[in-house]
């Protein structure tokens, strides 16, 4: 199969240059938005169950604001990237699109974003990872829209006949698994991710709470002994027979469900999966805790979708207007009543439809310290060098300082496309 990413990112590097921004290029001026003129069509593009949603949903701002139509065009996310690569190319862009959280910077590299309007906008609403997602070299292109971090799921019925409580170190976390596979009755322990695209979003925590950057002056850095320290972690459970590292492809989170596993780290997502496919009365046997805290800290991954606004819009003022509209704070708490999306606004987690929930207040407060990749033009590409390296990991076929050198190389081989 081709690897069309990585195809897109050559696409996407060639584009840059034909725009004319490189390495050099000073952060882009915003220029403001005169909502109050806005009116006429808005072509929005959306992923996934929020693509398929949000067309009845915005018959609430078209209702407030009479003079102002949106279309929604729906698509699935395995289409979305290419999709949007090609409407550049081609200059055919909606008004607004979703985007994954990781594609600012590749997208904000050919020149087709539209900065974000300070006179719209404070980052300090938003939490402090979400932001990060958007904000490429001093300049902020679209905004935070839902979020979404890990965190520690866990069997509370094994957990409670292991005798055992959510662990809050990593020390606490390796025995919390061992007393699971032990005493609580998951034969497989804990189930941690090596393929399937999962495993750099639980390594990077792991890096980033023993006090280590994957980014320094502009460069990647995954080889610095900090990463070793977060690389021995992830790899630890697996060594110890803790994780298994044989776990077939789709087995999980049936093995979860089933019992075969104890715990897990994963998304908001997840609730819902469990509920679901775990039938009546399973989810309560589900619990939600933090990330343990490694040397420095116990910092977990920020992920989700922005929303933009390309500068070859039809209607900005309008655009930028129903992205305000979808950010504040009471219209996050509703789409999340819709769709289970988290709030990237701070102040949403306060509405009654988010406050009572104590799962959520897991996810809230663990944003409150998680991070994300940086919005580099290659990240993609060296996300997919971190599975291959992290599977190896997993497998014993490196050692984790082996594992850094190897991801380094690469990295640098790949480069950060500014």
């Amino acid at each position: 199969m081709p690897n069309t990413r990585a195809a897109a990112g050559v696409l996407l590097l060639a584009l840059a240059a034909a725009c004319g921004r490189g390495a050099e290029q000073t952060p882009e001026q915003a220029k403001d938005v005169a909502t109050d003129k806005a009116a006429g069509r808005v072509t929005v593009w959306a992923m996934g169950e929020e693509g398929k949603a949000l067309g009845e949903f915005v018959k609430g701002f078209e209702a407030a604001n009479p003079g102002i139509k949106v279309e929604v065009t729906p698509m699935g996310w395995d289409v979305a990237h290419d999709k949007i690569t090609s409407a550049i190319a081609g200059n055919a862009t909606p008004d607004v699109s979703m985007i994954g959280s990781t594609w600012s910077g590749e997208l904000a590299k050919t020149g087709a974003l539209d900065p974000t309007p300070g006179n719209l906008f404070d980052k300090a609403a938003f939490f402090p990872g979400a932001w990060q997602t958007v904000d490429v070299g001093g300049t902020a292109y679209g905004v935070p829209w839902y979020v979404e971090t890990r965190v520690l799921y866990y069997r509370k019925d094994q957990a409670e006949k292991a005798g055992v409580s959510a662990p809050k170190t990593w020390a606490e976390l390796t025995a919390f698994a061992r007393a699971l596979k032990e005493k609580g009755g998951a034969a497989k322990g804990f189930n941690q991710a090596f393929t399937e695209g999962a495993a750099w979003q639980e390594a990077l925590p792991l890096i980033w709470s023993a006090g280590g950057e994957i980014v320094k002056d502009g460069a990647y850095t995954f080889d610095t002994p900090e990463a070793v320290t977060g690389l021995k972690q992830y790899a630890s459970l697996f060594q110890q027979k803790l994780a298994p590292n044989d776990t077939p492809r789709g087995a999980f989170p049936q093995n979860f469900i089933k019992g075969e596993v104890g715990g897990f780290f994963s998304g908001p997502w997840m609730v819902g999966v469990l509920e679901n496919d775990g039938g009546a009365g399973f989810g309560d046997k589900i619990e939600l805790a933090p990330y343990p805290k490694g040397p420095v800290s116990a910092t977990s991954f920020v992920g989700g979708s922005d929303l933009a606004v390309f500068k070859k819009a039809q209607n900005r003022d309008a655009a930028w207007k129903l992205i305000s509209w979808l950010t504040e704070p009471k219209v996050q708490a509703d789409w999340y009543t819709k769709v289970k999306a988290l709030p990237a606004v701070q102040a949403a987690w306060e509405e009654s439809a988010l406050a009572g929930d104590a799962r959520l207040k897991v996810f809230g407060e663990q944003l409150k310290d998680a991070k994300t990749p940086p919005p580099f033009p290659t990240w993609e590409q060296v996300a997919k060098v971190l599975e291959t390296e992290l599977e190896k990991l997993a497998l014993g076929k490196s050692t984790p300082e082996q594992t850094a050198k190897a991801i380094q190389q690469q990295a640098e081989t790949i480069g950060t496309g500014l």
